[in-house]
């Protein structure tokens, strides 16, 4: 699903280069679940912009589920990012004026997707009754808690049927219960479903539960030790 090899990315900045990423490698295989833990400022996010096609290499190749995404134009990594991946990000960005269920059909807006709309929503309704918001398709952002703000952000992850999954810290505002209750959803859905999933954590508890663990360090990645 992933290849990632001798991957760089650097920074210039006033005096200097900032060197981010140096040389690594990453294999996924399809259907899998990883986790990459490391310090604040390490990497993490970097790594998964590029893995998403939201950013670019400074050299070296990325390759997910056959396409070359560091050589696609930005028409094209947008149509990649809105047909195959699926983002859960710590933060969620929900729209606050959209409630649960439109929140979760935010992603079929574009893509030229020719599914008909009703059959979209019933998708969707289904993905929420999945992550047990049946309850709460009405209602908006503010009135949820972070666990279901969560859960949303997953429903809405999962609602163009993409092969990988990519979460950043989705965990990190929730208490251990909650974190146990995400982390037993992802990982139904991946076994459920065959998503791939990449987490990046601090949390290793989360990331324990992963079938591979690695620690991004001096820009490059580690298995890590359990």
């Amino acid at each position: 699903m992933i290849t990632a090899h001798h991957l760089t990315k650097s920074y210039e900045t006033p005096g200097e280069t900032v060197h981010v990423l140096q040389g690594l490698t990453l294999d996924l295989a399809d259907g899998s679940t990883a986790a990459i833990v490391g310090p604040s400022g390490c990497g993490k996010t970097t790594l998964l912009n590029l893995l998403g096609a939201l950013d670019k290499p400074t050299s070296g190749s990325i390759e997910i589920d056959g396409l070359d995404i560091a050589q696609l134009s930005e028409p094209d990594a947008a149509a990649f990012r809105n047909h195959r991946l699926g983002f859960v990000f710590q933060q969620h960005h929900l729209l606050p004026q959209l409630n649960v269920l439109e929140n979760v059909l935010v992603p079929r807006l574009a893509g030229d997707w020719e599914e008909p709309p009703t059959t979209t929503q019933e998708r969707a309704t289904e993905l929420l009754v999945k992550v047990g918001l049946q309850d709460r398709l009405h209602h908006l952002p503010w009135q949820l808690s972070g666990g279901e703000k969560l859960r949303t952000a997953v429903a809405r992850a999962l609602i163009n049927q993409p092969k990988l999954i990519l979460a950043d810290e989705p965990t990190g505002s929730l208490d251990p219960a909650s974190t146990d209750q995400v982390a037993d959803l992802l990982l139904e859905l991946n076994r459920d479903q065959g998503v791939t999933l990449l987490v990046v954590t601090h949390n290793h508890a989360l990331a324990q539960r992963m079938s591979r663990t690695f620690e991004l360090k001096a820009g490059q990645l580690h298995t890590a030790s359990s």
